[in-house]
């Protein structure tokens, strides 16, 4: 017999399961917008349609790991306006802008890991009243240490990094690239990317496989708070102030990235790639309706819808899915058991 050989394109496609239905979603609306809306498909709209989700994509590629592992972070918000506040409050006192981004960005590294993670992995407390807890009490850091005043950042490094081009490309859109390719580097070639799915597959197992699963749970919440804090910094570089507003919708849009781009919410299935398409579906939908004349309100209803909708997509897939695992794992266990089809005929013509 000859085995059976699939094309270049053919298996490629075979890689798309988790993510192939927001994959479609993605071609067939920019397609429709294209040539619905004149002003979709110009090169300025583009810009500014990539620009305008440089921060979503940064947090949702953190928050892709937090899920892998079964939880979430619903504090990314407030870490973002915490970083954006940090940032202008040491410009203000006259330290230089690449020493402040650095420890901004550390900063969020140190809050996401140190208290989220470690409460988390290391006491075993709900990821949900944990991130709940501190994004309220960031929230309210940030109003004590801003006074609720926003503070005006014209920094050209920040501005560099906010809006300015490089090569022709906005700065942010390399910096989402970079930190795409980075998690994709991260989560398929690394024993910690292994680590990941293990711990969102199943805590005890991976224990008892020698997983450090605290020590994997802590670095992915510390990692998704260092995104925070990068994504504070574009959003202050992008307005040229650094606003005390906490954006609320912030982690509600990175997980309906998350889950549109087929990353289970169970944990344990799931990558930086579909997130990629989720992240562009949203910005692509708001940009369209903005472009239509829709009011911002009716943007938000449509992603609380999305992402509702995301949830009941994982939920009903989760389950075909497990479904087909204990098939195939029964179908396994009855080869092992039944004797071989051809040895039996032999026993039989030897009696």
């Amino acid at each position: 017999m000859t085995a059976k050989t699939s094309s270049p394109l053919a298996r490629i496609w075979g890689m798309t399961g988790n993510f192939r239905p927001v994959l479609v979603l993605v071609v067939v609306m920019f397609t429709a917008f294209s040539f619905l809306l004149p002003n979709f498909f110009l090169a300025r709209n583009l810009t500014n349609l990539l620009t305008s989700i440089a921060v979503v994509w940064i947090v949702a590629m953190g928050m892709t790991f937090v899920t892998i592992v079964g939880g979430f972070d619903l504090s990314v918000g407030a870490v973002a306006a915490l970083s954006a506040i940090a940032l202008g409050k040491m410009l203000t006192a006259g330290l230089p802008a690449w020493a402040a981004v650095i420890v901004c960005v550390v900063g969020g590294v140190v809050v996401g890991g140190l208290v989220n993670g470690m409460l988390i992995g290391k006491l075993g407390l709900s990821f949900f009243v944990v991130t709940l807890a501190t994004m309220t009490a960031y929230t309210g850091i940030v109003n004590l240490w801003s006074e609720t005043e926003t503070i005006n950042i014209a920094d050209p490094l920040i501005r560099w990094i906010g809006v300015t081009f490089t090569l022709g490309v906005p700065t942010p859109v390399w910096i989402m690239l970079i930190i795409f390719l980075i998690a994709l580097i991260v989560q398929s070639r690394t024993f910690f990317g292994r680590d990941m799915y293990a711990v969102g597959g199943s805590v005890t197992a991976a224990r008892l496989s020698g997983i450090r699963t605290t020590r994997t749970i802590v670095a992915v919440y510390a990692i998704v708070g260092g995104c925070a804090a990068l994504a504070g910094i574009i959003a202050a570089g992008r307005i040229g102030a650094a606003s005390p507003q906490v954006n609320v919708e912030l982690p509600l849009q990175a997980a309906a990235a998350v889950l549109l781009g087929g990353t289970a919410l169970a944990g344990g299935v799931g990558g930086v790639g579909g997130t990629a398409l989720g992240v562009l579906f949203i910005g692509i939908l708001q940009n369209g309706l903005s472009l239509a004349g829709v009011q911002s309100f009716w943007q938000q209803v449509v992603t609380g819808v999305i992402l509702v909708a995301a949830v009941l997509g994982d939920q009903v897939f989760g389950r075909r899915r497990r479904r087909r695992m204990l098939r195939q794992h029964l179908d396994g266990d009855s080869a092992v058991i039944a004797p071989p089809a051809q040895s039996t005929a032999k026993e039989g013509a030897g009696s």
